[in-house]
């Protein structure tokens, strides 16, 4: 049984950090503490705002036509694709990215810890539905740190008998000035597939601007990406564990007007820089087994 609002903040709530709201018609945990002010939606297990202190613009872009709506993903903050990542391709017709960016998630833990740092853990399991569209037993476990860093590690166990593969992402949308004045560094010379150009693959020459619809998957992706946005004057750090690869997307004019949940024009205010499983990258979970994708992002 999920969690009510009620429910949620006598147990999880604080008078310090943390307290829960109905917004849109999902439920909202509001934190505040010594570092920063955040928001996740217990809908997607999402988080959908993190503004440190002393900055004026969110780390997060969230679309101000976002759809709250059972079965709607929400446009913006972090998405949680999995246990498949992009198009499905099992014939099925299963939706594209999984089902756990769909779905209520449940409040497991809340702490403050003696550092003044915020840590949120939810969680997701395996239900006559999902085994409908998927046919495992999991557990899916999401630890959010609200501190100088926002991170977050998505932890997947096989609840089952038989082994699983998934892929799945961190789909981050980072707010950003200009998208036509910013780059990401750490990328040259790793090889990506274009997703644009019937899934060619190309090497990455220099750092990545942003100049037509980009969706590419970079393999064998660095740990650290930096987003230097000049626009706003500031560098973006993605930090990622337990994945080889990172999703940069963006879909640029034509395909932002087609998004009934995007303002036309915001394709120019955020960067999509996901760490991923995702191409050849796939985790194979034996039963019993464990993987853990990890994700920070911070200002420089």
């Amino acid at each position: 049984m999920y969690n009510t609002l009620a429910q949620l903040n006598e147990q999880f709530g604080t008078q310090n950090q943390i307290n829960f709201e109905l917004e849109n018609g999902f439920i909202m945990m509001n934190i505040v503490n010594q570092y920063a002010s955040a928001k996740i939606s217990i809908y997607g297990g999402q988080v959908l705002s993190y503004l440190p202190h002393g900055q004026t613009e969110d780390l997060l872009y969230l679309s101000k036509k976002a759809i709250y709506q059972q079965g709607k993903a929400i446009r913006g903050g972090i998405p949680i694709c999995w246990p498949w990542f992009a198009d499905d391709t099992s014939g099925y017709g299963r939706p594209a990215h999984g089902f756990a960016r769909n779905q209520q998630w449940k409040v497991l833990a809340t702490m403050e810890n003696t550092d003044g740092s915020t840590v949120v853990t939810l969680g997701l399991y395996d239900t006559d539905d999902s085994v409908a569209v998927w046919p495992y037993k999991f557990e899916l476990k999401l630890d959010i740190t609200v501190s100088e860093k926002l991170e977050i590690k998505l932890t997947t166990k096989n609840t089952g008998r038989k082994s699983f593969e998934i892929t799945q992402a961190l789909h981050a949308y980072l707010n950003v000035g200009n998208i036509n004045n910013l780059t990401i560094a750490n990328l040259n010379g790793i090889s990506y597939v274009d997703k644009t150009d019937n899934f060619v693959h190309k090497t990455q020459v220099g750092d990545v601007v942003i100049t037509a619809e980009t969706d590419r998957v970079y393999q064998s992706s660095p740990e650290e990406l930096i987003v230097d946005d000049l626009d706003i004057n500031r560098k973006i750090v993605m930090e990622s564990r337990g994945c080889n690869t990172a999703v940069i997307w963006n879909p640029w004019k034509n395909t932002a007007e087609s998004m009934v949940d995007l303002q036309d024009e915001d394709y120019k205010v955020f960067i999509g820089v996901e760490a991923a499983n995702a191409d050849g990258d796939v985790i194979m979970i034996p039963a019993g087994g464990i993987h853990c994708l990890q994700a920070s992002y911070s200002i420089r």
